[in-house]
């Protein structure tokens, strides 16, 4: 015997069609809502992009001191060094160094005697300019987030490979 049909058709979408669509609408909403709508200034895209490029030179700066101290390890540490001038160059790709970026920041720390330990500090950075990095991206727009989410994957397996030079 057959079911017989439903007293009442619903009239509308369903309760979740219509959560599902407001979900999905929210989630296009934050990623598209732009980071560059200061109409003062560089935008804050523009002025992470700077960040990025001056902590990449940075890091680069401390990788040169590692090697200079510790010409030793140039093997190990020369493909990694590679890697992050080209994150730098990535960033700066398309954009004009601003004064300030072009100065040099902060002498980089001094090196340690000891390679293992020199080697080891260039993993502690290579790890926090890569945590940093992550959470940065949450705040930019899209390609930028997408480079910086890549740029900080790569630190992050950088340091994992420094820390196992430095064993």
């Amino acid at each position: 015997m057959p079911y017989p049909p439903p007293s009442r058709i619903p009239s509308g979408p369903r309760r979740r069609t219509l959560l599902a669509s407001a979900a999905g609408a929210a989630l296009l909403a934050g990623c598209s809502a732009g980071a560059d709508s200061g109409a003062d200034g560089p935008s804050a895209g523009t002025r992470a992009r700077a960040r990025a490029a001056r902590d990449s030179r940075g890091l680069l700066a401390r990788y040169d001191a590692v090697l200079a101290a510790h010409p030793a390890l140039t093997d190990r540490l020369r493909p990694l060094r590679a890697e992050v001038a080209a994150h730098a160059a990535a960033f700066e790709d398309g954009t004009k160094p601003s004064p300030a970026a072009s100065k040099s920041s902060a002498a980089p720390a001094p090196v340690p005697a000891a390679e293992k330990d020199a080697v080891a500090q260039l993993a502690a950075a290579e790890r926090a300019l890569a945590d940093r990095r992550a959470k940065e991206l949450l705040q930019v727009p899209g390609e930028l987030a997408r480079l910086l989410a890549s740029v900080a994957a790569a630190g992050a397996a950088h340091a994992y490979l420094l820390t196992e030079v430095a064993r």
